[in-house]
């Protein structure tokens, strides 16, 4: 069985979040779905988990951070070509997201960025990895 990825997320209004992931291509798994939480599949081994807050605390005693005032992590999600990247941001740019700068384009690797209703921020990148093994990782690193 392959490893899979639960990415869990602290919403304030999950039906607007649950929403928005839906709008840009995520699937509801209603089996694991109340009124506390979505369960987003974003690929067979990508799953997202939109919690309320109140059940995103019941997994931590630190304090839940504000995604829109400070950053705790960058998720990435890898798309097939440069349009799917862009396709990807612009729906999501469509359902109220925003994008917290521009494209960066290197040649073998090309990315967008934007912000859920929360503030999560997600990167969304194409890369061509022969070229990226072949020095155009070097590019980015100096």
């Amino acid at each position: 069985m392959p490893k899979m990825i639960f990415v869990n997320l602290p919403v304030i209004d999950l039906p607007r979040s649950t929403a928005f992931y839906q709008a840009i291509g995520a699937k509801r798994d209603e089996r694991f779905c109340d009124e506390t939480a979505s369960c987003m599949v974003l690929s067979d081994t990508i799953f997202v988990m939109l919690l309320t807050h109140e059940k995103f605390g019941q997994f931590t005693s630190k304090k839940i951070t504000d995604a829109w005032k400070e950053t705790e992590v960058l998720l990435c999600v890898s798309e097939e070509s440069r349009a799917g990247v862009d396709a990807t941001v612009e729906k999501a740019l469509a359902t109220g997201a925003k994008e917290p700068r521009g494209p960066q384009d290197f040649g073998f690797m090309y990315n967008r960025s934007f912000e859920d209703p929360d503030g999560h921020i997600w990167e969304i990148v194409w890369m061509d990895v022969e070229a990226a093994m072949a020095g155009g990782l070097e590019q980015i690193q100096s």
